[in-house]
C-alpha cells in the first residue's frame, strides 16, 4: 500500500511539473505597441528586460482599439501606453467593468494637445480659438496620425461638433511619421500647419513648435498635461506576480524617453538596440527596476541583466 501510494503521489507530482503551472504559462508575455515611438521605446525596454530575465516577450503592433479589445480577451498582456486624459473615454468602460487592470503611473509630465510650427505662430496662431480664420493658409486640414487614434478622436469630435469654427477642417490621418513628414514640408517651406503635438518626443527639439491654448474641454488642462499609465488584461499580476512586480516596477522620465526616440528616429537605431544602450549606460535606473523580482528560473535578476548585456 506504501509503495502504491508512494507511485501514485509521484505520478501526481509529475503531473503537475508536466501541467502548465503559472510559472510557464507567465513565461511568454505579450506586449501591444501601437506605433508611437514613445510607447514603441518604453515597450522594446521592457522587452529586453523580460529577456535578459529567461521570458519570451512577443510585441504586437496594435491599432489603440484593437490593444484594448485584446487585453479585455486576454489576448495581450501589458500596454504601457495609457496617455490620459485623452485616452479617458477609450478605457474607462474597460476600467470600470474590470477587463482591463490598471497596474501603475509609468510617466508624470507627459502633454498632448494640438500645436503649430514657427510659421504658424508667426502668423498669429495661439490658441484653438485662432485656427479656423487662418483656414485658407492652413489648406483647411489639421494633420494627426493613425486612424482609431484617441487624438484623432477628439480633433474629428471637435470638428464634427465646429468646436471654435472647425466644421469645415479636414483631418489628415495618416501615421506618426507621416504627420511629422508634413510638419516638415511645412516647415522648411515656411508655411504653417496645425498638427497633433506631445511630449516625450524628439519633434519638440526639432521644430520651434507652439501647443496651443484653449483646448482644455478636449484634451485636459496646462496644454493637454498628461499622464501615461501601464494597463494589464484582467488578474495578470496576480496569476503573474514576479512579472506583476517587474511591471509595477517600470517608470519612465521625460529625458529617458526623449534620449530613447531620438536614437531610434535621428539615429535610425533599432528599438531594442536603442533600450539595451540605454539599460547598459543607465544601470542604477536599471537595476531599481529589477528590485524585488527575480529571473523567472528564480535566479538572480541582475545577474541575469549582467549576462544578458555582456
Amino acid at each position: 500500500m506504501t509503495s502504491l501510494r508512494s507511485t501514485l503521489l509521484a505520478a501526481a507530482l509529475a503531473g503537475l511539473t508536466a501541467s502548465p503551472a503559472l510559472a510557464d504559462e507567465c513565461s511568454k508575455v505579450t506586449l501591444a505597441d501601437v506605433g508611437w515611438t514613445d510607447v514603441t521605446v518604453t515597450t522594446a525596454v521592457a522587452a529586453t528586460l523580460l529577456e535578459a530575465l529567461g521570458y519570451e516577450p512577443e510585441v504586437k503592433l496594435l491599432a489603440l482599439p484593437v490593444t484594448l479589445a485584446g487585453l479585455s480577451a486576454g489576448d495581450v498582456d501589458v500596454f504601457l501606453g495609457v496617455w490620459l486624459p485623452s485616452m479617458e473615454a477609450d478605457i474607462r468602460p474597460y476600467l470600470d467593468d474590470g477587463r482591463i487592470a490598471d497596474l501603475r503611473r509609468n510617466l508624470a509630465g507627459a502633454k498632448y494637445t494640438l500645436a503649430t510650427n514657427a510659421p504658424g505662430a508667426a502668423l498669429g496662431i495661439a490658441s484653438f480659438a485662432d485656427i479656423a480664420a487662418r483656414s485658407k493658409a492652413l489648406g483647411g486640414k489639421i494633420y494627426a496620425i493613425e486612424p482609431g487614434n484617441d487624438g484623432n478622436r477628439l480633433i474629428l469630435d471637435m470638428v464634427k461638433a465646429d468646436a471654435f469654427g472647425l466644421k469645415d477642417f479636414q483631418v489628415a490621418e495618416s501615421s506618426e511619421q507621416g504627420m511629422l513628414a508634413q510638419v516638415d514640408r511645412a516647415t522648411r517651406r515656411k508655411e504653417p500647419v496645425i498638427f497633433l503635438g506631445w511630449a516625450p518626443h524628439p519633434m519638440n527639439a526639432k521644430y520651434d513648435m507652439t501647443y496651443l491654448e484653449g483646448g482644455d474641454d478636449w484634451f485636459g488642462p496646462d496644454l493637454g498635461g498628461a499622464e501615461v499609465r501601464t494597463v494589464t488584461r484582467k488578474g495578470y499580476a496576480e496569476a503573474c506576480p514576479n512579472l506583476g512586480k517587474l511591471f509595477g516596477n517600470l517608470e519612465f522620465s521625460l529625458e529617458m524617453e526623449n534620449a530613447l526616440m531620438g536614437a531610434v528616429l535621428d539615429d535610425k537605431a533599432e528599438p531594442r538596440d536603442a533600450a539595451k544602450a540605454w539599460i547598459a549606460g543607465n544601470r542604477a535606473t536599471a537595476d531599481a527596476w529589477l528590485e524585488g523580482v527575480v529571473a523567472r528560473d528564480g535566479g538572480d535578476a541582475l545577474a541575469a541583466l549582467n549576462a544578458a548585456l555582456d
